[in-house]
């Protein structure tokens, strides 16, 4: 499957605002770099006058340029640095030598194309939030897995069932070659884009999407936790919080904390008996 990368000369609070937008079109990775933002989208997915419309509010130019299958892995891999959150979770590719001192776990992933590098801030806040989090005997479910490392660092911190779902086949097979490169057991992975079949109750739930997917699922995300279980959400925008909590409080979550990161929100809740 080839791809279209879309560069764009954008600053640092524009890139924020424009992966929020453009992963809800369908992008399914993003590079920052000074002073630009790459984008990338499978070749049949790509609608350019769509792209054109999210890019006209902000007066932001772009190139195109479409990367071969062949040649896909060469460039992402080629652009993937190692990500250090705290001294808690460092995340590497095999080819990277293991972090110096080391890290309280340490995950190494294959850095294709499914979202959750440990790069963004939606995903090394969530690891921050899961520091204060008791994994050992819990079960977990990773709603929009992307590649896999909320379920293999909750494994590794104890989590003796750890589920993980995404509705693209790519982050799915991703997520399967990081799990054995990790020498994770517990973690079982499954391509959907509904919680639908999902009938287990957990004590964690971790769903790093996006605030449509977040606000559409909030109710069946309470049915999947038992009371008192935690969820940990992100993939959100600051001005986003008061149209989460409007949902999430009746649906029967109470807010614990919060971390914002370069103009995005992670927040933690609990799941709480619905009056």
């Amino acid at each position: 499957m080839s791809h279209i990368a879309i560069t764009m000369h954008a600053g640092e609070e524009q890139a924020d605002m424009l992966i929020a937008r453009l992963a809800e079109a369908g992008y399914e990775g993003f590079e920052e770099q000074p002073d630009a933002l790459i984008a990338y989208i499978p070749e049949g997915d790509f609608d350019e006058a769509a792209l054109q419309s999210v890019l006209s509010s902000y007066g932001i130019d772009y190139t195109k340029e479409r990367i071969e299958q062949e040649n896909w892995n060469a460039v992402w891999e080629s652009n993937f640095q190692p990500v250090l959150v705290d001294d808690f979770c460092g995340i590497r590719a095999e080819f990277h030598p293991p972090f110096t001192p080391v890290p309280a776990y340490e995950i190494v992933i294959t850095p294709k194309m499914a979202f959750g590098t440990g790069h963004h801030a939606t995903t090394s806040s969530v690891i921050r939030l899961m520091q204060g989090i008791a994994f050992e005997g819990k079960d977990v479910f990773d709603f929009g897995t992307g590649t896999g490392i909320l379920a293999i660092l909750a494994e590794m911190m104890g989590a003796v069932r750890a589920d993980a779902i995404d509705y693209d086949e790519w982050a799915v097979n991703n997520t399967i070659e990081n799990v054995a490169a990790n020498n994770s057991h517990r973690v079982k992975v499954w391509q959907a884009d509904n919680l639908d079949a999902v009938t287990h109750t957990y004590d964690v739930l971790l769903a790093n999407i996006n605030l449509h997917v977040l606000l559409r699922y909030m109710h069946d995300m309470r049915r999947l936790l038992k009371e008192g279980g935690m969820l940990v959400l992100s993939g959100i925008m600051p001005a986003d919080e008061t149209q989460i909590l409007e949902a999430a409080i009746p649906a029967g979550f109470a807010l614990q904390q919060r971390i914002e990161k370069d103009n995005w929100l992670a927040l933690q809740l609990t799941a709480i008996a619905v009056k």
